[in-house]
């Protein structure tokens, strides 16, 4: 029978995780498949863990990661991909948000023959009108500007077959956005609408600030339009620069030489200073990126491990191989 395994990735949920363990044990008991569930704390500083451990004492099928530290979504979601042996793997979070219930629709996918079976956000309930807007605002610049298509109002729920699975453990950059990696493998890929739910319990880790983080970080992994736009708004600068010297000019041989303005001549200079500033800060990013890379750092570490006893042999290392 083939065996799945979804994959939880938590910071913090020991007010949720309870009640989202009841609602996909439901859910996995009425399929046709051997499944299993894989908890990975990602350094929480509540009861998550101790949350975690109990239920992998109650139960064989479920087991848990816990990293030495917190070291983000990207790279929990990436530790508990990489302890996945399994013919498909769905990647959802604790906070009830993405509904359990929807697995059997990405399961019927699967077995269809695809290879991602993506949830899209037909409606996001409990948020406000800002957030829905800069939601949107960013799948669609991401669309306009990176080469690999990453689906619109998609988030990381979804199911991945073994062979995708396999085509991402062979993606060990450090600086990760995993919804580009997930589109970024290619293979046969789908997609389930649904309408998300609001935030069963707990307070969301996700501020405008973070979110702005994660956003740069998917632009600047997926595509090099923010340098090329830098280089274009320099020449339109030097550009208008010129014509306006050139206006001056003429203006000075017809009309003579008066002084110019002092205003005007500070609008230039701080126009083109903070032009400079940008293109430089812009550059700056992807310099950053590249000195991230070339450290080799390993991705996350785990201290503490409880995998499901069916497959408590199969890793027997902390860390991946890269």
């Amino acid at each position: 029978m083939p065996r799945l395994t979804v994959v939880v990735p938590a910071y913090n949920e020991s007010a949720v995780l309870a009640a989202f363990h009841e609602r996909l044990s439901k859910v996995l008991d009425q399929l046709p498949l051997t499944c299993d569930v894989l908890y990975v704390d990602d350094g929480s500083r509540d009861d998550t863990w101790a949350i975690m451990q109990a239920l992998a004492a109650a139960d064989p099928c479920v087991g848990a990661l816990k990293l030495s530290r917190n070291f983000g979504k990207e790279a929990a979601l990436t530790a508990g991909l990489d302890h996945v042996d399994a013919d498909a793997a769905v990647v959802i979070d604790a906070d009830l948000q993405d509904p359990p219930e929807l697995i059997p629709q990405l399961v019927a996918q699967w077995q269809a023959g695809y290879d991602v079976v993506y949830a899209t956000r037909s409606a996001r309930a409990g948020e406000t009108g800002f957030k829905r807007f800069t939601a949107a605002a960013f799948y669609r610049t991401m669309e306009m500007m990176s080469d690999t298509a990453v689906p619109r109002d998609t988030g990381d729920f979804r199911l991945l077959s073994r062979r995708a699975l396999a085509a991402l453990s062979q993606l060990r950059e450090r600086q990760r956005f995993m919804k580009g990696l997930f589109a970024w493998i290619g293979y046969r890929q789908t997609a389930v609408t649904y309408l998300r739910d609001p935030r069963l319990a707990g307070q969301t880790k996700w501020n405008y600030w973070r979110l702005t983080k994660l956003a740069i970080e998917g632009i600047t992994s997926f595509s090099s339009a923010p340098l090329k736009l830098a280089t274009w708004t320099g020449l339109a600068a030097a550009v208008a620069a010129f014509l306006f010297g050139l206006k001056v000019l003429l203006k000075a041989l017809l009309n003579g030489d008066p002084v110019p303005g002092y205003p005007s001549l500070m609008v230039v200079i701080l126009f083109l200073g903070g032009i400079q500033l940008l293109a430089l800060g812009v550059i700056g990013e992807y310099l950053g990126r590249n000195y991230n890379e070339t450290k080799q750092r390993p991705l996350y570490f785990i201290e503490e491990e409880h995998l499901p006893v069916a497959r408590k042999t199969v890793h027997t290392q902390a860390t991946p191989q890269r």
